[in-house]
């Protein structure tokens, strides 16, 4: 059975390292970017990215609120978790179905939301 395949965008990259190590270390293969626009580029050339980890607060054209909303609309099936520390969501900001962990997150719990439910 193939490891479901996770897109973390996160511009601080020993938080993504980190994150990077726990997703794989629970079964994922990961895929990393520093930010939306680079996001972008993976999902254009990837057909097998099950899941987008996103931050929202990063460098770029875009944070990882509109990022979510450009997933939605390109990749409809991905499944999305957006996280911050500082910035939490208003209510409707983010696209349906999307789930939201302020941060640190617990482990075991994104990883539960991280995992395609098909």
């Amino acid at each position: 059975m193939p490891k479901p395949v996770v897109l973390i965008v996160e511009d601080e990259p020993i938080l993504r390292m980190d994150a990077a190590d726990f997703l794989e270390d629970a079964g994922f293969e990961v895929i990393e970017a520093a930010h939306a626009d680079e996001a972008i580029a993976v999902l254009n050339s990837r057909h097998d990215i099950a899941v987008v980890f996103t931050d929202i607060e990063m460098p770029g054209s875009m944070n990882g609120i509109a990022l979510a909303h450009a997933v939605r609309l390109g990749w409809p099936p991905i499944v999305i978790v957006v996280a911050s520390g500082r910035v939490a969501p208003r209510a409707g900001e983010l696209p349906p179905n999307v789930r939201y962990f302020q941060k640190p997150y617990g482990a075991a719990e994104l990883i539960d939301a991280l995992r395609p439910t098909d």
